[in-house]
């Protein structure tokens, strides 16, 4: 199977330097230099979630719908079908039980994006989609767990000198019921890229964190102990101002927990032009649900195809699915 896989991607693409071709020959022909008998281009095996966890993934998927590829040209191109084939090859490695998307299209990619999953062995028969407008860059959320309340923000806007401007794609905001005693709030965000604009990009996306972080104060107002994650593509480095808006600020009430693959590498984006790597994808917990947070079962996703399909890598978090705050402070 891996052979034609990736056999699908050898063709040129604007990441191949990210992925170098001498890898994935070594990886077609199972070959590789070896240190103490162990293949050095072996991906050592994450540890997974036992019975009674459960996983989150964030994942942004690079352009997932009809998009102008080629330029200058009508914008109706899809995905093409070899970034498609490595999408699903890493989630079909990982198996998330929740997993969060950015750069999702239409409701049709959407569909079809679920069914290719389901035909991979990775059935979620809950979903939550998040659109404002007709932009092909949305929200989208798929679960194994029933969603017990929804709560999309799409109508968040700020103010920068005379100009009101909106959240560009909105918050998706939904609660999943794991089990009948554990449930816990997500919050899937994409903030404002680091393209020009006239307004300032560093100060829209700097907005945008404060609105974000506005829902989360809201939620832990009434229920300081609350389950709660936010995750996603947040567009910036970790000490820049936005992500310091989105903790919280002076008082932060989230804690970043900075998963790493089994290299220590904490990067979650490459830009194949200037083969520049930075953090722009976190996922942010609650100190109600820090407890339940399994650290050494959180990481991030190393994958020879990682980056064929998306120019950003998914990060994971394990949870155990049980409360474990008020055991720990009784005790």
């Amino acid at each position: 199977m891996w052979r034609s896989v990736l056999s699908r991607l050898t063709s040129a693409d604007p990441l191949s330097r990210c992925v170098p071709a001498t890898l994935l020959a070594l990886l077609l022909a199972g070959c590789g230099p070896r240190v103490s008998g162990v293949s050095a281009y072996a991906r050592p095996a994450p540890l997974r979630p036992d019975a009674g966890e459960f996983s989150v993934m964030t994942y942004n998927l690079r352009l997932y719908g009809a998009e102008d590829r080629e330029g200058g040209g009508p914008q109706a191109d899809p995905k093409p079908e070899a970034e498609r084939a490595a999408l699903v090859a890493v989630l079909a490695a990982e198996r998330p039980a929740v997993l969060a998307l950015q750069e999702m299209g239409g409701p049709e990619f959407f569909a079809s994006f679920r069914a290719e999953l389901k035909s991979h062995g990775l059935d979620y028969p809950h979903a939550e989609y998040v659109q404002r407008g007709r932009q092909q860059a949305n929200l989208a959320l798929l679960s194994r767990f029933p969603i017990s309340a929804r709560e999309p923000h799409t109508n968040d806007v700020y103010r920068i000198g005379a100009a009101q401007v909106p959240v560009a794609r909105g918050f998706l905001d939904v609660t999943i019921a794991v089990n009948r005693d554990y449930t816990f709030r997500i919050l899937v965000a994409h903030l404002k890229s680091k393209v020009f604009h006239q307004l300032g990009q560093t100060e829209m996306r700097r907005n945008e964190a404060r609105l974000l972080n506005n829902h989360v104060r809201a939620a832990l107002k009434g229920a300081p102990a609350l389950n709660l994650l936010v995750v996603g593509d947040l567009n910036d480095a970790p000490e820049s101002a936005a992500l310091h808006e989105v903790r919280g600020g002076r008082l932060p009430c989230l804690e970043d927990v900075r998963p790493a693959d089994a290299w220590g590498d904490v990067w979650t984006h490459c830009a194949a032009q200037g083969d520049e790597y930075g953090r722009l994808d976190y996922i942010l917990v609650s100190r109600g649900m820090q407890p339940e947070l399994v650290r050494e079962k959180t990481y991030a996703i190393r994958h020879p195809l990682m980056l064929r399909g998306s120019d950003h890598r998914p990060i994971m978090a394990v949870f155990k699915a049980h409360e474990r705050g008020q055991a720990a402070a009784g005790g």
